[in-house]
C-alpha cells in the first residue's frame, strides 16, 4: 500500500513539473485575401472546421459579405443592403458563423435606414430583429442556432440581447453603457461588453452571472472581448498606454498578447475556434486593415 502511495505521488509531482515546464503559447500568422483582387478582407469568426466569416471589397469598392473555407470563397449579398462605406458604416459582413455554417451578420437597410440583422444559411436569410427596435446588429451564432448582438431600443440606447428560438433577451452589464454581446459558445456563455467608468469592461456571462476579462496590460481604455469557445478560452483586444489595440488570448487562466508582425500599431482579434484558431484584422503601414488568421502550438 506505501508503494502504490508513492507511485501515485511520483506521477502527481510529474504532472506537477510538467505543466510548471509547459512553454508559453506562440502564433503562427498568415494573412486572410478574400481573393487577389479584394481591396480590403474582414475576417470575423472562424468555425471548428477553420471556414472564416465576415467580408470584402472589391475592386471596385462594393462591400460583399463572405464564407471563406480554405481557398473556396462563398460571396453573398443581400438587395436589401447598402454596399459601399465599409463595415462601420454599415454595408454587409458577416460576423458569426457556426459549425454548420451558418453566419450571423447584419448591415444597414436600404429601406428603413436602420441596422438589419440575419442569419444566412443554406442559401436564405432569416431575419434577426429585436422586437421593437431601432436596428439590430446580429453578431454570434453557436451551433444551436442561438444568436447574440446588440439593438437600439425606441430611445436608440443600446443594450446586447441574446436570441434563443424564438424568445429575445435583453443583456445588459451592470453600471455600463452600450453593452454589446459578441460571441456565444456551445454551453451558452456569451462574451459581452460595455463602457464603465473606467473604459471598457469585458466579460463572460453564463445567463446569471459576469465573469470578469481584464488583460493586466490594459491603459485606462480597457478591454474588449469579442469570442469565447466552448472551453472558456476568450480572444480581443485591449487597449496599451498609447491607445493602440493589443490583440489577447485567455487561455489557462493566462493572458498572452497577440501582435501580427506586419501590423503598424492595431492588431484586432475577432474570431476564435476550439483548436485556438484567431482570426481578426491587423492595420499595416499603410493601406486598408488586412485580415488575418493566428495558430497555436
Amino acid at each position: 500500500m506505501k508503494r502504490s502511495m508513492l507511485g501515485v505521488l511520483l506521477v502527481l509531482m510529474f504532472v506537477a513539473v510538467s505543466i510548471a515546464a509547459a512553454p508559453p503559447l506562440t502564433f503562427t500568422f498568415s494573412d486572410v485575401h478574400a481573393n487577389k483582387t479584394a481591396l480590403e478582407t474582414d475576417s470575423f469568426a472562424v468555425n471548428t472546421a477553420g471556414a472564416i466569416a465576415g467580408d470584402y471589397v472589391d475592386s471596385a469598392s462594393v462591400q460583399h459579405a463572405m464564407i471563406l473555407a480554405g481557398k473556396k470563397l462563398t460571396t453573398v449579398n443581400h438587395a436589401n443592403c447598402v454596399t459601399t462605406g465599409g463595415f462601420g458604416a454599415g454595408a454587409i459582413a458577416f460576423y458569426g458563423i457556426n459549425s454548420a455554417g451558418a453566419a450571423a451578420g447584419w448591415c444597414t437597410s436600404t429601406k428603413t435606414g436602420l441596422y438589419t440583422g440575419f442569419v444566412y444559411a443554406h442559401g436564405k436569410f432569416t431575419a434577426i430583429n429585436y422586437p421593437k427596435s431601432n436596428g439590430t446588429q446580429a453578431i454570434g451564432i453557436n451551433d444551436k442556432g442561438d444568436v447574440v448582438g446588440l439593438y437600439l431600443d425606441s430611445s436608440s440606447v443600446q443594450h446586447g440581447f441574446v436570441k434563443k428560438g424564438a424568445k429575445y433577451t435583453t443583456i445588459d452589464v451592470s453600471g455600463g453603457t452600450s453593452s454589446e454581446a459578441w460571441g456565444i459558445n456551445d454551453k451558452g456563455q456569451i462574451a459581452v461588453f460595455a463602457l464603465g467608468s473606467s473604459g471598457y469592461e469585458s466579460f463572460i456571462y453564463n445567463g446569471k452571472t459576469f465573469k470578469p476579462i481584464s488583460d493586466p496590460n490594459a491603459g485606462t481604455s480597457g478591454t474588449i472581448i469579442r469570442d469565447v469557445n466552448d472551453k472558456g478560452d476568450a480572444a480581443g483586444a485591449y487597449f496599451d498606454t498609447n491607445g493602440f489595440e493589443v490583440g489577447f488570448l485567455f487561455h489557462g487562466n493566462k493572458y498572452y498578447d497577440v501582435k501580427d508582425p506586419s501590423a503598424n500599431n492595431n492588431t484586432r482579434p475577432d474570431g476564435l475556434n476550439d483548436k485556438l484558431e484567431i482570426v481578426g484584422r491587423y492595420t499595416p503601414t499603410s493601406g486598408a486593415n488586412v485580415g488575418f488568421k493566428a495558430t497555436t502550438k
